[in-house]
């Protein structure tokens, strides 16, 4: 099975830049453009929250343009950056987003991977936060089928980084996640957004990642008092397979043109010299 990870986009209105400095929207669409040239066509997309930079109609509506031609089915799930009801309201047919009257979270099991979206966003706050009430319904999903590969995405990550601005905006309760996914550690997966860095950790004994932005990352200052900021670095997402052999492997995929590929023997097989 392979899965596409995009996180992180933050279209704006048609015709502004992020930041004002940022064309996010060109971003989107090499980025849809490099995953329906993938092989194997992946199968499956994960949009990993902040999809969106204010939650408005408007740029919902330039979001849905951009993603529209991409090939293989999507999900998407908010970030702190996103507005529930007005993505609800943009993506109406997607049947998933409306399991759940409060939160947007859900389950897809069409795959031999378990798909779990969970919604970490606390409206009006850059952190993230999980609930008694959605750590029930996390700890119910993962019980219902019990050493299931699984993929739970959910944008802020409960880790720390050590990029200390975006710390202070992580998943709060995250003891209280750790204990929900401890058991099923050598079965779950889990992917985040919100750093727009690629960042790989184990965490309560769970193999963890954050993906890159395909748009602007946030700058790489591991200093204890650093200056938010963000740098425009070659824009990728994260590509996750997974088999019955090997289970999960993740690999980051740049975004653009570039040299190559080249072989590295000749037509007789001996290496090129």
């Amino acid at each position: 099975m392979v899965v596409v990870q995009v996180t992180d986009t933050h279209i704006k209105p048609r015709g502004r830049l992020a930041y004002r400095r940022v064309d996010s929207a060109a971003a989107l669409a090499a980025c849809v453009e490099h995953i329906n040239g993938l092989a194997p066509r992946p199968d499956v997309v994960l949009m990993t929250g902040d999809l969106v930079d204010a939650g408005s109609p408007e740029e919902y509506a330039c979001f849905r343009e951009l993603v529209e031609p991409l090939r293989a089915p999507f999900f998407l799930i908010p970030g702190n950056h996103d507005h529930r009801a007005n993505m609800r309201a943009a993506f109406h047919d997607h049947e998933y987003l409306r399991r759940d009257d409060e939160f947007l979270h859900y389950v897809i099991d069409d795959w031999p991977v378990r798909l779990i979206g969970l919604d970490s966003t606390l409206p009006g706050a850059p952190e993230g936060r999980l609930c008694p009430q959605r750590l029930r319904w996390l700890q119910a999903q993962l019980a219902d089928r019990p050493g299931a590969p699984t993929l739970l995405f959910m944008h802020h990550p409960p880790f720390l980084t050590g990029i200390a601005h975006m710390d202070v905006q992580n998943c709060r309760d995250a003891d209280a996640l750790a204990d929900v996914l401890r058991p099923h550690r050598e079965s779950v997966r889990l992917l985040c957004g919100h750093v727009h860095r690629a960042i790989h950790v184990t965490w309560a004994g769970v193999a963890c990642s954050i993906g890159p932005s395909p748009s602007h990352a946030v700058a790489l200052d591991l200093c204890p008092d650093p200056v938010p900021s963000f740098v425009v670095e070659p824009p990728a997402c994260h590509i996750v397979t997974w088999s019955a052999e090997q289970g999960f492997t993740t690999h980051l995929s740049q975004i653009g043109n570039f040299a190559g590929p080249y072989p590295f023997y000749h037509p007789g097989g001996a290496l090129i010299d």
